[in-house]
């Protein structure tokens, strides 16, 4: 906002929203997306009006909370994310070409190499699961705080300051 940028926050816990497809809407995912695109308009309206996209979460056995990947599924729709492949072998036609950054906060409480160990799921869902859904040229910028269950409070406030440097400077 400082840079004069137009903000849109969702939090998805203060507003109570239900992550869940209900048995008719995982019936309707593919052949009648408009269904469960109603009951979650505001959302698909703002991820169809974003040009940046910033993630903040807390990593849970290694990606995000459930309350995240059901906004994921509820909202990242055919027909407003992506198309479905056209036929079997092809990828999805992706939609959201308006999205030209993204960007995640996120902290856990695994050392940083048992992360890479484990191959970093959570990280690829995002730049290899999402990102392709955006612009070409879209920038990703990744910020993760690992070992939070013995991080310090020096350091807590140094990545604070990271977060802010990174996102102020857009």
């Amino acid at each position: 906002q400082a840079a004069g940028h137009e903000l849109r926050s969702i939090d998805l816990y203060a507003e109570g929203f239900d992550p869940v497809l209900t048995r008719q809407e995982h019936a309707a995912y593919l052949h009648e997306p408009g269904l469960i695109a109603a009951r979650v308009q505001k959302h698909v309206d703002a991820l169809l009006w974003a040009e940046h996209l910033v993630f903040v979460y807390p990593t849970w056995f290694q990606g995000p909370p459930a309350m995240l990947k059901g906004w994921f599924e509820r909202v990242w729709l055919p027909g407003v994310a992506f198309r479905p492949a056209p036929a079997p072998g092809q990828l999805v036609v992706p939609l959201l070409r308006h999205v030209r950054r993204l960007t995640v906060v996120t902290t856990g409480g695994s050392p940083w190499w048992w992360l890479k160990l484990a191959g970093e799921p959570g990280r690829k869902l995002f730049t290899r699961g999402l990102r392709p859904l955006f612009a070409p040229e879209c920038k990703t910028t990744w910020l993760q705080l690992h070992d939070m269950n013995h991080v310090t409070a020096d350091k807590r406030s140094a990545f604070m300051a990271r977060v802010q440097r990174k996102l102020g400077a857009r």
